[in-house]
């Protein structure tokens, strides 16, 4: 049950008929894994941990650099040479302290990846490189967990959903297969801060509607997003039946 606090916190989006009580409760039943507490994550921690999601994981290895704060906003420069994970849950725990949180402060072998991915009803990988993005989608479809999946480099984003609970669903390697520039990171290439929030935030918004069950989510669509004109453009993505990781044979 939500308590009279709860109640009070979350009524602006209890008052959507599309979350209502139900929707609500949902969101706090909810177990969620964060995968990169950088441009990404940041926004996705925020929104989560704000709208009442009750467990977050939250998986990042690195530590908050000055170069980070241009667009990592759930960091500040207090938390310079800090672990990401503690600099996070210090800024979430002040958000919302209702919302528990699980911090995974080492990088994630296969086999702790699987048991995390495991322990959540939902991944969101945020993370900036190909080699993590594809372990991450291999775990997910083993364990059946829908993953949202967002980049952002330059002045481009994308973001799509893949849930291997529906037999229609593409994975991320059959879209993007065995990787190709996506191994440029933001500190070579480098990215604005208001990009990424964007992205993040879309993240945050297909998750809440997995979670509480509304809307439509990006599944076999690919959104792109191109930040120096503002336009937005929606590809349809198949799921390959040759595919290699979500494929008949490696069902």
């Amino acid at each position: 049950m939500l308590n009279d606090q709860e109640l009070l916190r979350y009524s602006r989006q209890i008052l959507l008929h599309h979350v209502d009580i139900d929707g609500q409760l949902r969101l706090k039943d909810s177990r969620v894994l964060i995968v990169g507490l950088g441009g990404l994550g940041a926004p996705v921690a925020l929104y989560l941990a704000a709208a009442g999601v009750g467990q977050l994981h939250l998986a990042d290895f690195d530590t908050v650099d000055l170069t980070n704060l241009q667009r990592q906003i759930i960091h500040d420069t207090d938390s310079v040479g800090m672990s990401k994970v503690d600099s996070a849950i210090k800024r979430l725990t002040a958000i919302n302290p209702e919302v528990q949180l699980v911090a995974h402060r080492t990088a994630l072998d296969e086999d702790s990846l699987a048991a995390a991915v495991a322990g959540v009803d939902l991944v969101l990988d945020c993370s900036d490189n190909f080699s993590t993005r594809e372990a991450i989608n291999a775990a997910c479809v083993a364990a059946a967990k829908p993953l949202v999946s967002g980049a952002a480099i330059r002045l481009e984003g994308q973001l799509s959903v893949f849930d291997p609970r529906r037999p229609e669903s593409p994975c991320y390697h059959c879209l993007y297969g065995h990787g190709s520039e996506a191994e440029l990171t933001c500190s070579e290439a480098g990215v604005v801060g208001p990009l990424v929030g964007l992205v993040g935030s879309l993240q945050a918004l297909e998750a809440l509607k997995l979670l509480a069950g509304f809307g439509e989510p990006l599944v076999g669509r690919l959104l792109l997003i191109d930040a120096l004109g503002s336009r937005f453009r929606e590809l349809r993505v198949k799921r390959d039946p040759g595919c290699s990781v979500c494929g008949p044979k490696h069902a």
